[in-house]
């Protein structure tokens, strides 16, 4: 680890709870009498979902996907490869993409599309994080817990070179 790391903190985990909270009763309702299928996007989202699917008031399944465009870096290359799929069959189910943050929407837009053409009845996108400062694409967030402003985030499942990713609030990573 470089010792020149600074972590501010953002959001503290009771706050991150809470909108949880409010986040899952939304869902719950939009998807009252649905088949919802969750995937979550590995490695970052897995704190998120976990804590999500169990606030939940319906039932769901859940899958993961994983996709790589960060590598160790602190920006996406702008380059998404799809690294491990569903094994869901989604058809005519509802899917909730779970993610961490969306950035530049690159990555979510390219996963939605994969989504999109397995024939779910339709895909929404649920994200703990929304950097929209950074957007490159014009994919709608259904569901944004927080809304972030520039910087590079860690905790909660957030990482930089697979570090931090055990922290229980969120920080703001500064160099």
């Amino acid at each position: 680890m470089d010792s020149k790391i600074e972590l501010i903190p953002v959001l503290r985990k009771d706050d991150i709870q809470k909108r949880i909270v409010e986040i899952a009763r939304i869902i719950s309702s939009d998807f009252a009498n649905s088949e919802l299928v969750l995937i979550g996007i590995l490695k970052g989202s897995f704190i998120f979902l976990s804590d999500l699917a169990r606030r939940l008031s319906i039932p769901v399944m859940i899958d993961f996907i994983e996709l790589s465009s960060y590598g160790n870096k602190t920006e996406s290359s702008g380059s998404v490869k799809l690294t491990k799929d569903i094994g869901i069959d989604i058809r005519s189910k509802e899917a909730l993409i779970v993610e961490d943050i969306v950035d530049t929407g690159l990555s979510i837009e390219f996963l939605y599309e994969h989504l999109k053409s397995l024939g779910p009845k339709r895909v929404k996108i649920c994200a703990l994080l929304d950097k929209r400062s950074r957007r490159e694409s014009n994919i709608k967030i259904d569901y944004a817990c927080h809304i972030v402003g520039e910087g590079f985030y860690v905790g909660y499942g957030l990482d930089y070179a697979e570090n931090y990713r055990h922290l229980p609030d969120i920080y703001h990573l500064k160099f």
